[in-house]
């Protein structure tokens, strides 16, 4: 009997999450489907915030460097008052690099030029994005779903393992489970439009009348482009005029000033701020990821960058599953992602309410370094740790040579499907499929070069640190008889067998 599967995972949604989770199972051989009902790409710049955190899961899918020539720094800030004087400052910090922590501060990039970074990279792994494929009705059982997808007049029946909800914040699919989707609506409604534009200086972002929310207006030059984007806050109720003329009309009233012009616009949208959780994540084989289960307010540039999270997440674990690990791997994904989401919400909109009041500022908080798992099912704490590092914890970065002689990163050994096991100290490895061992210390393959993996790690002799393969830590424990006795039925449980055994 032939396949009855036509993929392992439909993806519905082709935006940043939908990319990074077809980007995860592509690199890691599993078959997938990746459809949008739109019929071309998503032509503007609506989350343009690349933070730090994200900055890192790019690094890894093999598209930082792209994304940083296509892009650029946020510039400082010029705030008007109404008389035409300004103030400059810089809308949040600019730390140094430091060993662990290699990209500090956020970039801007218009989302349709991440989105085409991520979709020539996906082609490069072989898969490419269904546009014009609408998703219309599924149905679920113990071994897979069953989804009709339309393309112009002919509907498509498939069968596949998951369904994988990456539709955005009006999501079909958790509307059709019948997911609740609490929260609120913040009382602000808001444009944001794409424009070319004379008249401002672009090493600025232009802000006008802060902190009064009928006449306040941003223009920011956007990064990797001759356009400038328009913010601003409008009337709760009428049509918003996003025209040229409307734009311009709105511009001189704001600004005061005849010299700023607008001379077309290449995207625009008006829109209600939200701030809504989906009460699940998971019902049975499906999914939800991305705006489909959360949607945040712009303030702090985290919507984009949770839902890349999302999918670096869970891509991982559906591959392990398909793979023969055990299912529970899944339920994980929420217990992990809806606390963050949650935080994130609350963050986002403490600082919209900070912009009511003129007094915004973006600290380390929105950076995403600080995410993590502490209360995972994942999580195999063993012995006693005297550092701060835990298991839950994002795993640092650290410059490190190779015994050869050649200079590496921690991050480039992490870089991959695999998971990665260091070991402090001489002990013997432990040989399973998808992972990879390095040894410090005496007889060590890798050196560490100015001690950073020491700061950063704080090792003991004969302890261990297993990181995920989304760079999470899963454990630090010592290599004494307990310790390998625990990592062994670890691995059982996240899908690592021995080399030869059935599922591999």
């Amino acid at each position: 009997m032939a396949n009855e599967f036509a993929a392992d995972v439909l993806v519905c949604g082709a935006g940043a999450a939908g990319l990074t989770l077809a980007l995860e199972l592509a690199r890691r051989g599993i078959s997938f489907r990746l459809i949008d009902k739109a019929g071309e790409p998503f032509p503007g710049s609506r989350g343009k915030g690349i933070q730090p955190r994200t900055q890192e899961v790019f690094e890894d899918l093999g598209i930082l460097d792209k994304v940083v020539a296509a892009g650029g720094l946020y510039p400082m800030m010029r705030v008007y008052s109404r008389d035409g004087s300004f103030v400059e400052k810089d809308f949040g910090e600019r730390p140094e690099p430091t060993p662990a922590e290699p990209y500090h501060i956020p970039l801007m990039i218009p989302q349709s030029r991440t989105e085409q970074i991520m979709r020539d990279r996906l082609a490069e792994l072989g898969g490419h994005v269904e546009f014009g494929r609408e998703l219309v009705g599924f149905e679920q059982d113990e071994d897979g779903v069953t989804a009709r997808v339309v393309a112009g007049d002919r509907e498509e029946t498939l069968r596949v393992r998951y369904l994988v909800a990456t539709d955005g914040g009006r999501s079909f699919v958790r509307r059709a489970l019948g997911l609740d989707f609490p929260g609120k609506t913040l009382g602000v409604r808001a444009m944001v439009a794409d424009v070319a534009l004379t008249g401002l200086d672009r090493n600025w972002w232009h802000q006008f009348n802060e902190g009064d929310m009928q006449w306040m207006l941003s223009i920011c030059p956007l990064g990797g482009t001759d356009l400038f984007q328009i913010q601003a806050p409008v009337p709760p109720e009428g049509e918003v005029d996003l025209s040229a003329a409307g734009l311009q009309q709105m511009v001189t009233e704001r600004t005061g000033r005849m010299d700023i012009l607008v001379h077309s616009v290449s995207w625009a949208s008006a829109y209600e701020m939200n701030a809504r959780l989906a009460a699940r994540y998971r019902v049975g084989r499906i999914f939800l990821a991305g705006d489909a289960a959360h949607i945040h307010p712009p303030t702090g540039g985290q919507g984009l960058n949770t839902s890349v999270q999302d999918a670096y997440n869970l891509g991982w674990k559906l591959a392990a599953v398909l793979r023969g690990g055990p299912d529970d791997l899944l339920d994980s994904y929420e217990s992990e992602r809806r606390p963050v989401a949650e935080d994130i919400l609350g963050l986002s909109t403490r600082l919209l309410d900070a912009g009511r009041r003129g007094d915004i500022r973006r600290g380390r908080e929105v950076r995403q370094l600080d995410i993590g798992y502490p209360d995972s099912p994942l999580n195999l704490e063993g012995s006693a740790r005297v550092g701060v590092l835990r298991a839950g914890d994002r795993a640092p970065d650290a410059p490190v040579a190779g015994a050869a002689g050649q200079p590496t990163r921690l991050f480039q050994l992490f870089k991959g499907t695999h998971w990665t096991l260091l070991i402090n100290g001489e002990h013997a490895f432990l040989t399973r499929a998808g992972l990879h061992q390095y040894r410090l210390g005496d007889r060590a393959d890798i050196i560490d070069t100015g001690n950073h993996v020491r700061a950063a790690y704080a090792l003991a002799g004969g302890e261990c640190v297993l990181v995920r393969p989304d760079g999470y830590i899963a454990a630090i424990t010592s290599l004494d008889a307990e310790g390998i006795s625990q990592l062994e039925a670890f691995f059982e449980r996240v899908g690592l067998t021995i080399p030869g055994e059935a599922g591999q």
